[in-house]
């Protein structure tokens, strides 16, 4: 806690890699995050894989079962990597929940205003705890 009293918040930045994301995230998009925030079904949130913990993984937290969250990606073509393959993932394990999307300028240049204007409107983006992708996503 800090002097007055109030809990510090942790934020940070983490890179997506790999579609498990698609299409809520991409291949570079950046992530803000909270540390130590209060997990909902349908957050985005980032975690330590528990099979191999030296890896950080970001999934939507579908809702909670016996032994902790279970995490699913939210493309349906991508089927490995969430809680699938390792079951729930343990409360103390999920390190942050995303509440920011960044989308890094592509590599090349873009040289009209308008195609400027059109991924600056789209480079910033809230991440909302989706309450309809949960129940879709327990579905699996």
């Amino acid at each position: 806690m800090a002097e007055s009293g109030r809990v510090r918040v942790r934020v940070g930045i983490t890179e997506v890699t790999g579609p498990s994301m698609v299409p809520t995230l991409v291949h570079g998009d950046r992530l803000l995050v909270r540390y130590g925030a209060l997990v909902r079904p349908g957050d985005v949130v980032v975690f330590r894989h528990p099979l191999q913990q030296d890896l950080l993984v970001v999934k939507r937290a579908a809702g909670r079962r016996p032994g902790g969250w279970w995490v699913l990606g939210d493309n349906p073509f991508n089927e490995t990597g969430d809680s699938t393959d390792y079951g729930a993932v343990p409360e103390e394990l999920v390190l942050a929940v995303a509440f920011l999307r960044l989308r890094p300028r592509p590599a090349a240049a873009q040289r009209s205003l308008r195609a400027w204007l059109s991924w600056a409107l789209s480079a910033v983006r809230p991440l909302r705890a989706d309450a309809s992708a949960s129940s879709r996503l327990r579905a699996r």
